[in-house]
């Protein structure tokens, strides 16, 4: 008969434990409750990152001048072009106003056209970055 001494006991259980080890394991389940304006929010960011994008993509310029016009006509271009999305990027010393994200340039030639009813300064333009 064999005797095992502490040394050989503990080794054994520990052996055991570790080839056991799921039998420890917690098998609960996690459930994250999110606020539906966290939802709005990030798609209100995907909005703005999809508007300030400027690789590979032509833009038309409506605007160039001081901040407080560059956000008025911002307004007004938001209220009256609803499926177009703009933005106002600051360029030492001027505010820009840029609109869309148009893949090709004859797509901004085209859109050009309608906005130069409206912003006869208008043009279109590929930003480096």
């Amino acid at each position: 008969m064999k005797i095992l001494t502490i040394k050989t006991l503990s080794k054994s259980v520990l052996f055991f434990l570790l080839i056991n080890s799921n039998l420890f394991a917690q098998d609960e389940k996690v459930t994250v409750s999110q606020n539906p304006k966290f939802e709005n929010l990030l798609n209100e960011k995907r909005k703005i990152n999809a508007s300030i994008t400027v690789n590979d993509v032509y833009k038309i310029q409506i605007y160039n001048g001081d901040s407080e016009t560059s956000k008025k006509i911002l307004t007004d271009f938001k209220r009256d072009f609803l499926d177009f999305d703009a933005t106002i990027i600051f360029n030492t010393p001027a505010y820009k106003v840029w609109v869309g994200n148009f893949k090709t340039r004859i797509e901004a030639e085209k859109k050009l056209m309608i906005f130069k009813k409206r912003y006869p300064n208008a043009f279109v333009i590929k930003p480096n970055k």
